[in-house]
């Protein structure tokens, strides 16, 4: 069937495309599932932490919907349908190697370096209102973090039900269980959650945290403007009584303003910096250049996500994962 035969995108009967699609026509399936794509790879995200295994698991999951169209019950949903089968994944991904956490995260008894992999930032090519919105929708990496906590089945229902709102009946046909398991599932989380993200159960928003997306703005030129002028004072001046600083995937981190202060001189402010604006889990964030003086040029060492609280920074989480910058429309390097 061409695409001339079955329209486009969204507004072609669906009834048409899953014929089309269960006679073996990939273009059919593709329209089918293409406008919900987007929505299942930030699920995969949220369950598994990873930008990386986030697009295997989509991937193996639309194979197996593609494999599994038959089964498909047309009186359903095929949005739900898909998260079923993308849920499934994430479940199985989880139970094979574990949960990912950010080196702020660790306290004493906290799992053995060799054993820890790291929460992965994900690209947001939304800037202003719309990347406000992401966190709303449980993109904040406080909150991914968190969710690395709960254990598998738990961070499933936690998120279909209060990030993607599915109702407990629909969560409970999702994953083949009761509505009584979701619930209980779902107040163990909410209470594990309350703990990792005090005063809420659910996903954060800089909106509620004081900032509008002018005070945003002027936050982030601040920022930058201070480390590029090497004020270290300023950069401190910044941040909360209680702020943090992490460098994923290196396990140390730093709280307070003396240690932060006291990092800050003896390491990243011996060099000169350049920062470019991008956009990390709804967050500000930046794509942080150090100056290579052999080549003459600022090259990218870090990508920079920083957690608002009121008009400060509560948390810079600086991922030291130069390769992953193209992911972020970010160069590799930035001329004098």
């Amino acid at each position: 069937m061409s695409e001339a035969e079955w329209g486009s995108g969204t507004d072609a009967p669906r009834a048409r495309l899953l014929d089309a699609a269960r006679r073996g026509d990939s273009d059919a399936f593709g329209h089918l599932v293409d406008p919900f794509r987007g929505e299942l790879h930030a699920h995969c995200y949220r369950m598994l932490g990873s930008v990386h295994d986030a697009e295997d698991a989509l991937q193996e999951a639309l194979v197996r919907a593609w494999r599994g169209l038959e089964r498909f019950e047309d009186r359903g949903s095929i949005r739900s349908w898909l998260y079923k089968i993308a849920t499934n994944r994430c479940l199985t991904l989880i139970e094979r190697r574990g949960r990912r956490e950010l080196p702020t995260d660790f306290r004493p008894g906290a799992a053995p370096l060799a054993e820890t992999s790291w929460i992965e930032p994900y690209p947001d090519e939304r800037p202003g209102p719309e990347a406000r919105y992401m966190a709303r929708e449980g993109m904040e990496l406080a909150f991914v973090a968190a969710l690395q906590h709960l254990s598998a089945r738990q961070r499933a229902v936690l998120v279909l039900r209060e990030v993607l709102g599915f109702s407990a009946r629909e969560v409970a046909d999702l994953m083949e269980t009761t509505v009584a398991s979701v619930n209980s599932a779902l107040q163990r989380a909410r209470k594990t959650l309350g703990t990792r993200l005090p005063g809420t159960g659910g996903p954060r928003s800089s909106d509620e945290e004081g900032l509008d997306e002018e005070g945003l703005r002027e936050l982030a030129d601040r920022y930058a403007t201070a480390w590029e002028a090497g004020d270290v004072e300023a950069i401190v001046a910044m941040l909360t009584d209680d702020a943090r600083y992490a460098m994923p995937p290196l396990p140390e981190w730093y709280g307070g303003h003396e240690e932060i202060r006291a990092f800050l001189v003896e390491g990243p402010l011996t060099y000169r910096w350049r920062f470019l604006p991008a956009y990390a889990n709804g967050q500000l964030a930046f794509g942080t250049y150090a100056w290579d003086e052999d080549r003459k040029v600022y090259v990218a060492l870090g990508l920079d996500l920083l957690a608002p609280r009121g008009t400060r920074i509560a948390e810079v989480v600086s991922f030291l994962t130069p390769e992953i910058f193209p992911a972020f429309g970010l160069p590799t390097e930035i001329a004098d």
